[in-house]
């Protein structure tokens, strides 16, 4: 097998899998402008991998290029066969690693009987981890992302129903499924699975709330976690994990152009070039007239008019 996972440096810092977000031209922003250890894909459906239309659609979400390795695709499913044909085909596409996906809240993917809502069966979570070793027969490593429990904390008996189906890492986002993100992530239940997973020789990863690369350091010493996921901490900022920021607003904005024009070349007719304005109110704060410019960007419907309309504002800003 190919474990990258075991020739990462200790700790690790990487990428958190975010639907909409964590697409092609995002990945290759930060592999471009400062590299995580580990690049995750946008969560992609299984059972959409495992019929022809559907595998058509949804391969976009699994473009990638060498230089975001080791680059691992998340899936979710609630259906053994349905992992085991979606991971077969994650293998044969080249990833380092598969992902499950066994913690998202959104209502849509839990009425499948996916997401959060398998922390409500271990013994299916469980059929699907070894479904998923199944599909990639022993090519790369099975991991899986979670929470702590879903309306309460669960991690005492949910955590070690995971470790016994011994994916290579378990990610643990510190809050429960009800929780959302509408509280402060609690880092001691991530102290917990570190606990819980001693002597297992599955890695744990925290993720939640993390802002900064320094304060990624402080919860491994805190925790005692192997490696740290950031995930909201990301945006605007491809140079989170070298924390080497851009001198001047003109740079962050070219920057914002050049992800805006990487995003159009990559999904022109694919995706809609409304979720690339998501990422504007990130670029663009903490200056004089970013509220205007925000403003403006938001009524941009293609790249060329967010380079025209950014390039206006650099000049009366230099005037």
């Amino acid at each position: 097998m190919r474990n990258f996972w075991t020739q990462l440096p200790k700790p690790f810092f990487v990428m958190a899998p975010m639907a909409d977000v964590t697409d092609a031209a995002f990945r290759r922003l930060f592999a471009r402008y400062g590299k995580p250890d580990v690049t995750w894909t946008e969560f992609v459906s299984a059972d959409g991998l495992c019929h022809p239309v559907g595998r058509k659609v949804l391969v976009t979400d699994l473009l990638y290029t060498e230089s975001e390795r080791p680059i691992v695709a998340q899936v979710f499913t609630a259906h053994p066969e349905r992992m085991r044909e979606a991971a077969a085909l994650i293998a044969e596409l080249g990833f380092d690693g598969l992902d499950i996906n066994m913690g998202c809240p959104d209502k849509s993917i839990m009425k499948q009987g996916a997401g959060a809502k398998l922390m409500q069966d271990p013994t299916l979570a469980q059929a699907l981890i070894a479904a998923a070793k199944e599909g990639v027969a022993g090519q790369i490593p099975v991991s899986v992302k979670t929470r702590i429990g879903f309306n309460t904390n669960e991690l005492e008996t949910w955590l070690p129903a995971l470790l016994d189906a011994q994916p290579a890492a378990i990610t643990v986002h510190a809050r429960t499924k009800k929780e959302m993100s509408l509280v402060p992530a609690q880092w001691e239940h991530v102290t917990r699975a570190v606990e819980l997973a001693r002597g297992s020789g599955v890695f744990i990863l925290g993720n939640g709330d993390v802002k900064s690369m320094a304060e990624a350091r402080a919860r491994v010493e805190e925790t005692g976690c192997d490696g740290v996921m950031i995930g909201r901490g990301l945006f605007g900022n491809p140079w989170f994990f070298t924390e080497s920021f851009p001198e001047s607003v003109a740079q962050r904005l070219q920057v914002m152009c050049e992800h805006t024009e990487m995003y159009e070349e990559l999904f022109l007719g694919k995706k809609s070039f409304a979720l690339m304005k998501k990422h504007y109110q990130a670029y663009v704060h903490g200056f004089d007239g970013a509220k205007e410019l925000r403003t403006a960007l938001m009524e941009c419907e293609d790249a060329t008019a967010v380079r025209n309309c950014t390039e206006a504002f650099l000049k009366r800003l230099s005037s």
